[in-house]
């Protein structure tokens, strides 16, 4: 905790040093981050997994001026507390609202029973209800091509708490793909809204929109097949079916869309993995951008062609042809 005199204008400068005496008394550590203070998550001395859902509360009405060590005690006092957050404000007031997490569903229960309606101020009663604890979130405007295991490990390096990532076609946008995020719990998935807005964090120059998932949106994915993406292909026909010319200046055209947005030139890494009939070779390709997050990968089916070109070098071409039209780019 801040010092008193660190506090923008000395608001509320009683309760706060109360608090601050309250804290060094009973040894508990409260942490300010991103707008809230935090106790426990896990509380100390906890042993064993985190409480399952149904075990927070919402509270809401709260005076400006009341804090932790009057509240903490309160709720305490009905339950053992996983968790309590309360909102704060940069003047050092609180939001008027705050979540307590218990151990037990019981514990949620006998708070809402018990506490509701409490006044914790003359002529100022407090709502207690359950938290809707949401813990999904949909991203839309993903590329493409982008597969489930590369924005899977993305996510888990800029966030915690995920647990499972589907991805399909975007109803919103065209060429384009949306994710869902499942968050073990509303704090992770709201923690990884604020840093997925808030990083302004872009997958090869596209925009993404964060949200929290709306049930119907939610009915209608799960109404769907993910998408081919999420199964980590970029789209390769099989061996004998007529393809479209590629055209051979798409790598220097990809290079140079690249460099206009800075993000470097890229690196191609590719691997022949089967040779079938009629002189197709099957390549496992890879496109680091260095300036992207993410690597894109995927198979390509290409063949001899009159040029001479080596099957390596087509299959950058192919590649580098399908980012661009990914990106809405024409040759």
């Amino acid at each position: 905790l801040l010092p008193p005199q660190l506090w923008p204008n000395n608001i509320n400068q009683a309760n706060k040093v109360a608090l601050l005496a309250w804290a060094k008394e009973t040894g508990i550590e409260l942490v300010q981050v991103n707008g809230q203070r935090r106790y426990g998550g896990p509380p100390p001395g906890w042993v064993g997994r985190p409480p399952r859902a149904g075990t927070e509360v919402f509270i809401g009405k709260l005076p400006q001026d009341v804090y932790e060590h009057e509240l903490i005690p309160l709720f305490q006092s009905v339950g053992e507390l996983y968790e309590f957050r309360l909102m704060m404000t940069f003047s050092g007031l609180n939001r008027g609202f705050a979540y307590a997490k218990y151990s037990t569903r019981r514990g949620a229960r006998e708070a809402i029973a018990t506490l509701h309606n409490r006044e914790v101020r003359q002529g100022c009663p407090i709502l207690v209800c359950r938290s809707t604890e949401k813990c999904e979130l949909s991203l839309d405007g993903l590329a493409p091509a982008l597969a489930r295991a590369q924005l899977e490990a993305a996510l888990r390096r800029l966030t915690e708490g995920l647990q499972a990532v589907s991805l399909y076609p975007s109803p919103y946008r065209r060429q384009a793909q949306l994710a869902l995020l499942r968050y073990s719990s509303h704090h992770a998935a709201a923690m990884a809204k604020k840093t997925l807005v808030e990083g302004d964090t872009r997958l090869v120059g596209l925009e993404m929109k964060v949200d929290w998932l709306k049930s119907d949106l939610k009915q209608k994915l799960q109404s769907c097949e993910e998408s081919p993406a999420a199964r980590q292909d970029l789209g390769a026909k099989c061996p004998g079916v007529p393809r479209p010319p590629v055209p051979r200046d798409a790598l220097a055209h990809l290079n140079s869309l690249c460099q206009s947005w800075y993000l470097g030139a890229p690196v191609f890494l590719t691997k022949c993995v089967q040779a079938a009939p009629g002189g197709w070779l099957r390549f496992w390709c890879q496109v680091a951008i260095p300036g992207c997050p993410l690597s894109f990968s995927g198979f390509a089916w290409v063949r001899q062609d009159r040029l001479g070109r080596s099957g390596h070098e087509q299959a950058k071409v192919a590649v580098a042809l399908h980012l661009l039209q990914m990106l809405g780019e024409s040759l």
